[in-house]
């Protein structure tokens, strides 16, 4: 006779002969009458995944921390939890290579090299992969620029408030003390106008500083 996968062993609470399997998460058993045809069953007790087959060719079964079931290509290197409320990123390194002839394991997820952020503008958490404060980030979830910590915000809007308040200043003195030399020579107005243009731009790129969303790292990895 073939042999069951070796995954647990399938075995009957009572003479009535049905096949049961303990779940790999809380152990309660997980009826498998009419489902022996499927890779998976889910468990009714704590709605979890179990492998009760190989899974299929080229796949391998991957386990998060929060006990999702992941099936993913046994080359995979790099995955990712699918659950919202969890978004871990799973590194996967050749000793987690799980064969097909081989019980499913659970994969601890290896530090990455990086930082969970909160997204200032949705709220989800996502991994900035550089290892410096003070950048600008696009959050995968939202598709939306934020900076990561306060301090480059801060820091261009006050210089783009000097800079802008010098060029209006400089536009106020050129308008003042060559007003008679533009009567008489119109490009003067041209310099008039350049100072204020930038001065008004200035402004604008300070309040755009000034008004965009912040996020903040949770945690940072050596």
């Amino acid at each position: 006779a073939e042999l069951p996968p070796p995954y647990t062993a399938i075995a009957s609470p009572d003479a009535s002969g049905v096949p049961v399997i303990n779940c790999r998460v809380c152990q309660s058993l997980i009826n498998l009458d009419g489902k022996l045809h499927q890779h998976v069953v889910k468990c009714t007790v704590c709605n979890e995944a179990t492998p009760i087959k190989n899974p299929p060719s080229g796949k391998k079964y991957v386990r998060c921390q929060c006990n999702c079931l992941l099936i993913c290509k046994d080359t995979s290197r790099k995955i990712g939890c699918p659950r919202p409320n969890c978004r871990r990123i799973i590194t996967l390194g050749p000793v987690m290579l799980i064969p097909e002839e081989q019980p499913a394991q659970p994969a601890l997820p290896v530090q990455p090299d990086g930082t969970r952020v909160v997204c200032g503008h949705c709220g989800n958490t996502f991994l900035w992969m550089e290892l410096r404060f003070n950048t600008l980030a696009k959050c995968p979830h939202c598709k939306k620029i934020s900076s990561v910590g306060s301090a480059l915000p801060r820091r261009r809007c006050c210089a783009y408030i000097t800079i802008g308040m010098i060029c209006i200043f400089i536009g106020v003195g050129l308008t003042v003390g060559t007003q008679d030399f533009a009567r008489q020579f119109h490009a003067t107005y041209v310099s008039w106008a350049v100072a204020y243009l930038l001065g008004l731009i200035c402004l604008i790129r300070a309040c755009y500083w000034g008004a965009i969303k912040v996020s903040y790292p949770e945690h940072s990895f050596a």
